[in-house]
């Protein structure tokens, strides 16, 4: 595992981070409490030490369990959570957002009690959650110092969703130099990573960037297949069919990003292959490294269902980086839509103010209704 600093904060996060909104919910599937305790705790012994969480995945139980997985390891771990969506006076609908609240006082209260969940004294890196531009004010942002200063957090960041991208809220947090935004990016959702990096190189802002859903909900991972049968309850069970069978195609392409070789497991025990050439790269570490390829980029955060996965993934920080060529046709498959001429059923992107911010950055997207 590598680890990177997040923007000019000092606070170092794993290049593979755990991204435990699974834990204490069951949207990806369900699985016990202790089963989602292992896992953290084995990911940790895989040098995968940064933890992201938030206050509202399963109403706090998220929090919770996370304290109790790192409670003895708390000085190895780097603890990001969530605040601004208020569960507290809301019960949960399904799968649907719960009412935003960007008060300061509110967020201040939501940060003691996030901190009294984990059991910890301080969070490493606090987010806004979802935060809409209109709602990222002074007051708010003065907060942040005022936490940053009684020692309560370290770095702060903005987690954008809960579709694919609000580009006037990470445009905000790049210039005001949040010390990372988080944002769903990957090879087959490039539209709004790649906004962020010309954002960044535009302004010389320091922000890191932290992408999720690497593996674009499972497609390519080759976790979700024409095969597979989504549970009930798992919220990939949501995307359109046509996103799905435009996604095999696409992925279909990209097989040449795929290496053999050593696998993780043979090079954890075989001195001087673990960064040779003879260094397997499976699609699922290519897509990771594909991210990690970005300068911007400190940490993805893949979602982990089993130790293997673990195993698989923590390595993509070590796996032969992806070649100028391998880069080069990546960025030409996109751009020319992987040469698939139909609608997968996704092109839309939330924004926060009425598509304007799609319309100035020229995507060729619609706002979501």
């Amino acid at each position: 595992m590598h680890y990177q600093e997040l923007g000019d904060s000092g606070v170092e996060v794993s290049e593979v981070g755990f991204g435990a909104w699974v834990v204490g919910t069951d949207w990806w599937g369900d699985r016990s409490e202790d089963d989602a305790l292992e896992m953290v705790r084995y990911a940790i012994d895989q040098g995968v030490t940064y933890i992201d969480t938030g206050d509202v995945y399963g109403h706090g139980r998220s929090e919770e369990l996370i304290g109790e997985a790192i409670a003895d390891v708390r000085d190895d771990v780097t603890l990001a959570s969530k605040v601004g969506y208020d569960f507290y006076n809301n019960p949960q609908a399904g799968h649907g957002e719960l009412p935003k609240e960007m008060d300061p006082d509110y967020l201040r209260d939501a940060v003691e009690q996030s901190l009294e969940r984990l059991d910890v004294d301080q969070i490493d890196v606090l987010q806004l959650h979802n935060a809409d531009v209109e709602e990222i004010t002074p007051d708010v942002l003065e907060l942040l110092d005022e936490l940053e200063e009684e020692g309560k957090v370290r770095a702060r960041g903005l987690a954008l969703g809960p579709s694919i991208g609000w580009l006037a809220e990470g445009d905000l947090a790049i210039e005001e130099e949040f010390d990372s935004l988080q944002l769903v990016w990957n090879v087959l959702e490039q539209e709004v990573g790649n906004h962020f990096l010309e954002t960044i190189e535009r302004t010389g802002s320091s922000t890191s960037l932290i992408p999720r859903v690497p593996h674009s909900s499972g497609i390519l991972n080759e976790q979700v297949t024409p095969e597979t049968e989504l549970g009930e309850g798992d919220h990939r069970g949501f995307r359109p069919d046509a996103w799905y069978e435009t996604g095999w195609e696409k992925l279909e392409t990209l097989r040449f990003l795929e290496r053999g070789g050593v696998s993780a497991s043979e090079a954890s025990g075989r001195q001087g292959a673990t960064s040779g050439s003879d260094r397997e790269r499976t699609m699922g570490q290519a897509s990771i490294a594909w991210l990690l390829s970005h300068d911007p980029v400190a940490s993805v955060t893949p979602t982990f269902r089993t130790k293997g996965d673990i195993d698989e993934w923590a390595a993509a920080s070590d796996v032969p980086k992806l070649s100028d060529e391998e880069l080069a046709r990546v960025e030409e498959l996109y751009e020319n839509d992987f040469d698939i001429d139909r609608d997968d059923g996704m092109d839309s992107l939330r924004s926060s103010v009425g598509g304007e911010d799609i319309e100035s950055a020229g995507l060729d997207k619609l706002a979501a209704d």
